[in-house]
Protein backbone atom coordinates (compact mmCIF):
# COMPACT_ATOMS: atom_id res chain seq x y z
CA UNK A 1 0.00 0.00 0.00
CA UNK A 2 1.35 3.44 -0.93
CA UNK A 3 2.30 5.69 1.94
CA UNK A 4 2.09 8.75 -0.27
CA UNK A 5 -0.60 11.32 0.42
CA UNK A 6 -1.41 14.58 -1.30
CA UNK A 7 -3.50 17.67 -0.59
CA UNK A 8 -5.11 20.12 -2.98
CA UNK A 9 -4.97 23.83 -2.26
CA UNK A 10 -7.51 26.08 -3.97
CA UNK A 11 -6.95 29.84 -3.95
CA UNK A 12 -9.78 32.07 -5.18
CA UNK A 13 -8.27 35.37 -6.24
CA UNK A 14 -9.84 38.47 -7.73
CA UNK A 15 -9.44 37.38 -11.35
CA UNK A 16 -8.91 33.63 -11.21
CA UNK A 17 -8.80 30.46 -9.15
CA UNK A 18 -5.52 28.58 -8.70
CA UNK A 19 -5.19 24.96 -7.67
CA UNK A 20 -2.05 23.15 -6.51
CA UNK A 21 -1.38 19.51 -5.69
CA UNK A 22 1.14 19.15 -2.85
CA UNK A 23 2.98 16.18 -1.40
CA UNK A 24 2.24 16.08 2.35
CA UNK A 25 5.55 14.38 3.11
CA UNK A 26 7.80 17.22 2.02
CA UNK A 27 5.55 20.10 0.95
CA UNK A 28 6.68 19.80 -2.66
CA UNK A 29 4.35 21.26 -5.27
CA UNK A 30 3.58 18.52 -7.78
CA UNK A 31 1.39 20.50 -10.16
CA UNK A 32 -0.73 23.59 -10.49
CA UNK A 33 -3.37 25.14 -12.72
CA UNK A 34 -4.91 28.59 -13.11
CA UNK A 35 -8.37 29.26 -14.51
CA UNK A 36 -9.76 32.76 -15.09
CA UNK A 37 -13.37 33.67 -14.30
CA UNK A 38 -15.12 34.01 -17.69
CA UNK A 39 -17.95 36.35 -16.66
CA UNK A 40 -15.67 38.53 -14.57
CA UNK A 41 -13.21 38.79 -17.47
CA UNK A 42 -16.00 40.30 -19.56
CA UNK A 43 -16.83 42.84 -16.87
CA UNK A 44 -20.31 41.45 -16.36
CA UNK A 45 -22.39 42.60 -13.37
CA UNK A 46 -19.86 45.27 -12.42
CA UNK A 47 -20.08 49.07 -12.57
CA UNK A 48 -16.64 50.54 -11.76
CA UNK A 49 -17.96 54.12 -11.86
CA UNK A 50 -20.24 53.13 -8.95
CA UNK A 51 -17.50 51.09 -7.21
CA UNK A 52 -19.69 48.01 -7.73
CA UNK A 53 -17.83 44.73 -8.19
CA UNK A 54 -19.83 41.50 -8.19
CA UNK A 55 -18.92 37.93 -9.12
CA UNK A 56 -21.31 35.23 -10.23
CA UNK A 57 -21.13 31.96 -8.25
CA UNK A 58 -20.92 30.03 -11.52
CA UNK A 59 -17.55 31.71 -12.15
CA UNK A 60 -16.31 30.16 -8.92
CA UNK A 61 -17.86 26.74 -9.51
CA UNK A 62 -16.86 26.31 -13.16
CA UNK A 63 -13.36 27.73 -12.76
CA UNK A 64 -12.66 25.68 -9.63
CA UNK A 65 -13.70 22.49 -11.40
CA UNK A 66 -11.52 23.18 -14.43
CA UNK A 67 -8.56 24.22 -12.31
CA UNK A 68 -8.66 21.17 -10.03
CA UNK A 69 -9.15 18.74 -12.91
CA UNK A 70 -6.23 20.27 -14.81
CA UNK A 71 -3.97 20.27 -11.74
CA UNK A 72 -4.69 16.58 -11.17
CA UNK A 73 -4.10 15.84 -14.86
CA UNK A 74 -0.64 17.40 -14.57
CA UNK A 75 0.16 15.56 -11.33
CA UNK A 76 1.77 12.11 -11.18
CA UNK A 77 -0.44 9.28 -12.39
CA UNK A 78 -2.92 8.12 -9.76
CA UNK A 79 -2.63 11.35 -7.76
CA UNK A 80 -6.39 11.79 -7.38
CA UNK A 81 -6.67 8.58 -5.35
CA UNK A 82 -3.99 9.82 -2.95
CA UNK A 83 -5.64 13.16 -2.12
CA UNK A 84 -6.44 13.24 1.60
CA UNK A 85 -7.68 16.79 1.96
CA UNK A 86 -8.63 20.04 0.27
CA UNK A 87 -7.88 23.51 1.61
CA UNK A 88 -9.46 26.74 0.42
CA UNK A 89 -8.77 30.42 0.72
CA UNK A 90 -10.54 33.41 -0.78
CA UNK A 91 -10.53 37.17 -0.86
CA UNK A 92 -12.70 38.80 1.79
CA UNK A 93 -14.99 40.11 2.83
CA UNK A 94 -16.99 38.63 -0.06
CA UNK A 95 -20.52 37.84 1.18
CA UNK A 96 -23.51 36.58 -0.76
CA UNK A 97 -27.23 36.20 -0.08
CA UNK A 98 -28.22 32.51 0.08
CA UNK A 99 -31.42 30.49 0.30
CA UNK A 100 -32.35 27.91 2.93
CA UNK A 101 -30.19 25.33 1.20
CA UNK A 102 -27.18 27.60 1.42
CA UNK A 103 -27.11 28.25 -2.32
CA UNK A 104 -26.41 31.77 -3.65
CA UNK A 105 -29.56 33.44 -4.91
CA UNK A 106 -27.88 34.03 -8.29
CA UNK A 107 -28.17 30.28 -8.91
CA UNK A 108 -31.95 30.76 -8.86
CA UNK A 109 -33.31 31.55 -12.33
CA UNK A 110 -35.21 34.51 -10.90
CA UNK A 111 -32.00 36.21 -9.77
CA UNK A 112 -29.43 34.82 -12.21
CA UNK A 113 -28.57 38.25 -13.69
CA UNK A 114 -29.17 40.34 -10.56
CA UNK A 115 -25.83 41.67 -9.22
CA UNK A 116 -27.34 41.94 -5.73
CA UNK A 117 -27.80 38.16 -5.71
CA UNK A 118 -24.11 37.54 -6.40
CA UNK A 119 -20.96 37.61 -4.32
CA UNK A 120 -20.04 41.16 -3.37
CA UNK A 121 -16.32 41.27 -4.00
CA UNK A 122 -13.88 42.57 -1.39
CA UNK A 123 -13.18 45.76 -3.38
CA UNK A 124 -16.85 46.70 -3.79
CA UNK A 125 -17.31 50.10 -2.09
CA UNK A 126 -21.01 50.69 -2.66
CA UNK A 127 -21.65 50.55 1.09
CA UNK A 128 -19.67 53.64 2.15
CA UNK A 129 -22.76 55.29 3.65
CA UNK A 130 -23.70 52.19 5.60
CA UNK A 131 -20.17 51.75 6.94
CA UNK A 132 -20.29 55.33 8.17
CA UNK A 133 -23.54 54.63 9.99
CA UNK A 134 -22.11 51.52 11.61
CA UNK A 135 -19.02 53.42 12.80
CA UNK A 136 -21.12 56.23 14.23
CA UNK A 137 -23.50 53.86 16.01
CA UNK A 138 -20.64 51.79 17.42
CA UNK A 139 -19.10 54.86 19.02
CA UNK A 140 -22.24 56.61 20.26
CA UNK A 141 -24.79 53.99 21.35
CA UNK A 142 -23.52 53.95 24.92
CA UNK A 143 -22.23 50.38 25.00
CA UNK A 144 -19.11 48.58 23.86
CA UNK A 145 -17.51 49.99 20.71
CA UNK A 146 -17.15 46.69 18.90
CA UNK A 147 -15.00 48.24 16.18
CA UNK A 148 -12.13 48.15 18.67
CA UNK A 149 -11.92 44.42 17.97
CA UNK A 150 -11.48 44.95 14.23
CA UNK A 151 -8.98 47.79 13.95
CA UNK A 152 -11.09 50.67 15.26
CA UNK A 153 -12.95 51.43 12.01
CA UNK A 154 -15.57 49.36 10.21
CA UNK A 155 -15.03 49.24 6.44
CA UNK A 156 -17.41 49.49 3.49
CA UNK A 157 -15.61 46.38 2.21
CA UNK A 158 -16.97 44.24 5.03
CA UNK A 159 -19.88 41.94 5.81
CA UNK A 160 -22.55 44.04 7.60
CA UNK A 161 -22.07 47.23 5.58
CA UNK A 162 -22.50 45.33 2.32
CA UNK A 163 -25.56 43.47 3.55
CA UNK A 164 -27.22 46.61 4.87
CA UNK A 165 -26.62 48.43 1.60
CA UNK A 166 -27.96 45.54 -0.49
CA UNK A 167 -31.17 44.91 1.46
CA UNK A 168 -31.94 48.63 1.43
CA UNK A 169 -31.46 48.74 -2.31
CA UNK A 170 -33.20 45.49 -3.26
CA UNK A 171 -36.36 44.44 -1.42
CA UNK A 172 -36.57 41.16 -3.36
CA UNK A 173 -33.20 40.07 -1.96
CA UNK A 174 -34.29 41.12 1.53
CA UNK A 175 -37.44 39.01 1.31
CA UNK A 176 -35.83 35.96 -0.30
CA UNK A 177 -32.48 35.56 1.46
CA UNK A 178 -32.41 33.05 4.32
CA UNK A 179 -28.94 34.20 5.34
CA UNK A 180 -25.67 35.66 4.07
CA UNK A 181 -22.48 33.63 3.73
CA UNK A 182 -18.86 34.56 3.13
CA UNK A 183 -17.22 33.10 0.03
CA UNK A 184 -14.62 31.43 2.27
CA UNK A 185 -17.37 29.58 4.16
CA UNK A 186 -19.56 28.79 1.16
CA UNK A 187 -16.93 26.88 -0.85
CA UNK A 188 -16.24 24.28 1.89
CA UNK A 189 -20.00 23.84 2.32
CA UNK A 190 -20.38 23.31 -1.42
CA UNK A 191 -17.53 20.78 -1.55
CA UNK A 192 -18.85 18.80 1.41
CA UNK A 193 -22.48 18.70 0.27
CA UNK A 194 -24.01 20.85 2.97
CA UNK A 195 -27.57 21.67 1.90
CA UNK A 196 -28.89 23.44 4.99
CA UNK A 197 -27.76 27.00 5.62
CA UNK A 198 -27.87 26.52 9.40
CA UNK A 199 -25.21 23.80 9.08
CA UNK A 200 -22.66 25.90 7.22
CA UNK A 201 -19.56 26.36 9.35
CA UNK A 202 -18.49 29.99 9.76
CA UNK A 203 -14.76 30.68 9.89
CA UNK A 204 -13.50 32.40 13.01
CA UNK A 205 -11.53 35.00 11.04
CA UNK A 206 -14.44 36.15 8.88
CA UNK A 207 -16.96 36.02 11.72
CA UNK A 208 -14.76 37.81 14.23
CA UNK A 209 -13.21 40.44 11.99
CA UNK A 210 -15.40 41.14 8.95
CA UNK A 211 -18.64 40.48 10.86
CA UNK A 212 -17.38 41.90 14.20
Amino acid sequence: MSKKSYVIGIDFGTDSVRSVVVDTKNGRELSYSVCYYPRWAKGLYCAPVENRFRQHPLDYIESMEKSVVEALRKAPKGAAKLVKGISVDTTGSTPCAVDGNGMPLALNKRFQTNPNAMFILWKDHTAVKEAGEINKKAKTWGGIDYTKFSGGVYSSEWFWAKILHTIRKDSAILKTAASWVEHADWVPALLTGVNNVSQIKRSRCAAGHKAM
